[in-house]
C-alpha cells in the first residue's frame, strides 16, 4: 500500500506536482461529507477543498447535516450526494460497519475516498484511498504535550467519541503508547494501570463527546466526583462553545486551582479562534494541539480530482504537522519523537 506522509514544508511541492497534470477544461463537482457541517474543522476542509477546486475551474461541496452527529443522518446525506451524480465523494465516516451495508450499497461507479476518518479494514475495499492525520502519531504528540506539564505521571481520563470512531481510537492508542513509553501496539484497548506514574480510572475513557450540548457536563460531573489529574480531549468538544466552558468550568476549576488540585488540560483542535485562545490565557486549558483542516480538505480534492482523471493515486495521505498552542505564545512546532 502506497502511503504519502505531508508535512508543512511539503505542502508546495504537492501542491505544484498535482497542479500540473490534472489541467481539465470541462469543470467537475466534488462533495465532501462532513460528520456535522457547524464544526470548525469540517468547515475549514471545506474551504480548503473549494479552494483547491477553483484553481482548476471546479467545485467543491461541503455537505452533511448540523447538530450531533448520527450515522443514520450521514447515512441519508450520503444517499443525497450519490443521487446527485457527483464526480467524486470523500466521507469523513460515523459508522463503519452501518454506512457499508447502506448508502454505499448504492456507490456504483462514483469514486470514493475517507478524510478525517476511515472505514473499518473490512470494508476499505469500498474506498480509493485516505487523507487525514497520521492519528497515532497525533496521540503520541498529545500525550508529549501532557508529559511537559506532568512528567511524574497521574491519573489521566481521556474525553473521545464514540468508540466507532477509529481515528479516535488510534489516538487513543498513541497516548498510551507515549504514556507507557512503549511502541508495542495494543489494540487501543489496554488502559494505563500504573506505567510510568500513568493510570486510568475505570470509569474513563468519557465516550460519546460528540454531543457538544452535554459534554461541558460530562466534564463538570467527572471533576466534582473524583480526583483526576489530566484531562486529554482527542477532540475540540470542550471549546466548541468556549463560553459555555468558561462558564459551567471556569468556577470549578478556580476552586481546584485553590485547593492545589487542578487538572492539567490538553485538547485536540483546529486553529483557535480569540474566545478558545483566551482560555488558554486564563488557565482554562493548558495546551491546545492543532490539526490542519484546510490541508486535509486540499488533499482530498487532489485525489478526487486524480481519480476523475484517471491517474494514480496513492492509498493513503498521512497530514503530520501539527501546531502547539500555549499561554500568551505563539504556536509553534512540536518536536518529533
Amino acid at each position: 500500500m502506497a502511503i504519502v506522509s505531508l508535512s508543512l514544508p511539503c505542502r508546495r511541492l504537492a501542491f505544484r506536482a498535482a497542479l500540473s497534470p490534472l489541467g481539465s477544461a470541462e469543470p467537475l463537482q466534488f462533495a465532501l461529507i462532513a460528520k456535522r457541517v457547524d464544526h470548525r474543522f469540517f468547515i475549514q476542509a471545506g474551504e480548503g477543498c473549494a479552494e483547491a477546486a477553483r484553481t482548476q475551474g471546479d467545485t467543491c461541496l461541503l455537505l452533511g447535516s448540523q447538530g450531533p452527529i448520527h450515522f443514520r443522518q450521514q447515512n441519508q446525506a450520503l444517499e443525497q450526494a450519490l443521487a446527485r451524480h457527483l464526480d467524486g465523494i470523500a466521507l469523513s465516516v460515523t459508522h463503519s460497519k452501518w454506512l457499508a451495508t447502506h448508502a454505499l450499497q448504492r456507490l456504483g461507479k462514483t469514486p470514493l475516498i475517507t478524510f478525517d476518518s476511515d472505514l473499518e479494514p473490512v470494508e476499505q475495499h469500498l474506498r480509493k484511498g485516505h487523507v487525514g492525520l497520521d492519528n497515532l502519531a497525533f496521540g503520541h504528540q498529545l500525550a508529549m504535550l501532557l508529559q511537559r506539564f506532568r512528567p511524574q505521571g497521574g491519573k489521566l481520563c481521556i474525553l473521545t467519541d464514540s468508540p466507532q470512531q477509529a481515528n479516535h481510537q488510534k489516538r487513543i492508542q498513541g497516548i498510551r503508547q507515549q504514556l507507557r513509553g512503549t511502541q508495542v501496539s495494543d489494540g487501543g484497548s489496554g488502559r494505563l494501570n500504573g506505567e510510568n506514574g500513568w493510570s486510568e480510572p475505570n470509569r474513563c475513557p468519557l465516550y460519546r463527546a460528540e454531543n457538544l450540548e452535554n459534554v461541558v457536563l460530562q466534564l463538570a460531573a467527572l471533576l466534582h466526583a473524583s480526583q483526576i489529574d489530566a484531562i486529554i480531549s482527542t477532540g475540540s468538544w470542550p471549546i466548541h462553545e468556549p463560553r459555555t466552558y468558561r462558564q459551567r468550568l471556569g468556577p470549578l476549576l478556580a476552586e481546584l486551582v485553590a485547593r492545589g488540585s487542578a487538572p492539567t488540560i490538553v485538547i485536540a483542535t483546529n486553529e483557535p479562534d480569540a474566545d478558545q485562545r483566551a482560555l488558554l490565557d486564563d488557565g482554562l486549558a493548558q495546551a491546545y494541539l492543532g490539526m490542519e483542516g484546510r490541508e486535509t480538505g486540499r488533499q482530498s480534492y487532489w485525489m478526487l480530482k486524480r481519480l476523475a482523471r484517471g491517474e494514480p493515486i496513492a492509498r493513503e495521505v498521512l497530514i503530520d504537522h501539527y501546531a502547539i498552542h500555549l499561554p500568551r505564545a505563539s504556536p509553534q512546532a512540536p518536536a518529533r519523537p
